[in-house]
């Protein structure tokens, strides 16, 4: 990834804003006036409580932005932040995605049940709870694409005992803690948010391994891609959260989306198989709405990814993109024919409206700054 940009300081211009805001170079791929509108966005408040944004094409690093404000460290206040290309960021649930990766590596090297395979022999130790017949036809791909059927409820804030996963980080047995949980609709028929469902991934990829989720990350993920830099939250059992617990420098979450768009391949070297990255990526079931982009908008899911459209002005038709989505407005969108790929975080955690600004970046201002 090579960083040919050059920056334009904003100086005190911009209310909040401790860094600079890049202009596009010629030959990015973008219109330049892409630094203007980032610029006005910024100043106009129609972005708001922006910590960073990259932007890359083609695989070059075109446009980087960095801001200040308050922080927090998966719930726990770090107070006011000055960030910049070192400084590590929650992705909440970006997580899910990354979980994702890990667990198409570990398939791939024949480390953990294929997606078809019954969820209850993978937890004998839970068989009282898959007596009933619906329950013991769930699968590991129910809980890779979220359609397990069982109650689940994260609208609450994360600080909220009735939040379903503040649930089962306080449980004395997570995965009992997810399995018990009632059967409120056949599984595969039903697209239902579940950090739990993610954290029978991670137990998966643990076992399967014979690692911590967090070590197996590093050995099968981050090293080959050249991330040396993390920090990955647990629970009270001392279990990394598989669905929200992963601090990420910019730079390096870019990194992992760009390893999407290649196919699963960074550096000549095939990190993710390719089968597992098409797979992850295909539509699995639609989710209904969803407070991450605007109503009415296609939104559906893989395995463990966002996937919808977006149409781009200097490009007819619509172009089909692939995200992984955080609370507070976390956010790495790809869109594959373009190249494209966008990183960008914030701190409006556990607001109703945080998926704006983060979707007003990606489409009203990198969308529209795209060119041939």
């Amino acid at each position: 990834m090579q960083r040919r940009s050059f920056l334009l300081s904003v100086g005190a211009a911009v209310a909040g804003v401790s860094d600079w805001v890049p202009a596009a170079p010629r030959g990015s791929g973008f219109t330049p006036d892409l630094a203007d509108k980032f610029a006005a966005g910024l100043r106009s408040g129609l972005l708001w409580n922006v910590h960073s944004i990259l932007v890359a094409r083609g695989g070059r690093l075109v446009a980087e932005y960095y801001g200040a404000g308050r922080d927090q460290a998966w719930g726990r206040d770090l107070g006011m932040v000055k960030f910049g290309p070192e400084v590590l960021h929650d992705l909440r649930s970006v997580t899910k995605s990354v979980t994702g990766l890990l667990y198409g590596i570990a398939l791939g090297r024949g480390r953990v049940p294929p997606p078809e395979a019954l969820l209850q022999a993978q937890f004998p130790q839970y068989a009282d709870l898959f007596a009933d017949q619906e329950r013991a036809g769930l699968t590991v791909g129910n809980a890779l694409s979220l359609t397990m059927g069982m109650a689940w409820d994260e609208d609450f804030s994360y600080t909220d005992p009735r939040n379903s996963e503040a649930g089962m980080e306080s449980a004395p047995d997570r995965l009992r803690y997810v399995l018990e949980q009632k059967l409120v609709a056949a599984p595969g028929t039903k697209w239902i948010y579940s950090g739990g469902a993610v954290a029978l991934v991670g137990a998966l990829i643990e076992r399967g391994t014979g690692m911590r989720l967090e070590a197996f990350a590093k050995e099968a993920l981050f090293a080959p891609l050249g991330i040396t830099k993390f920090e990955w939250a647990q629970g009270r059992d001392k279990v990394a959260s598989a669905a929200s617990g992963l601090r990420l420098r910019p730079r390096d979450l870019l990194r992992i989306g760009q390893l999407v768009l290649a196919g699963g391949q960074w550096g000549g070297r095939q990190v993710v198989p390719r089968a597992w990255i098409e797979t992850a990526t295909t539509p699995v079931i639609a989710t209904g709405p969803r407070r991450v982009i605007p109503p009415g908008e296609r939104l559906e899911y893989g395995r463990l990814w966002f996937i919808g459209d977006n149409a781009v002005p200097a490009v007819p038709g619509k172009h089909k993109w692939i995200a992984g989505f955080g609370n507070g407005g976390q956010r790495l969108w790809m869109m594959p024919d373009l190249d494209l790929t966008v990183v960008s975080f914030s701190g409006a955690y556990n607001a109703p409206d945080a998926w704006v600004t983060p979707y007003r970046i990606w489409c009203d201002i990198v969308l529209r700054s795209v060119v041939r």
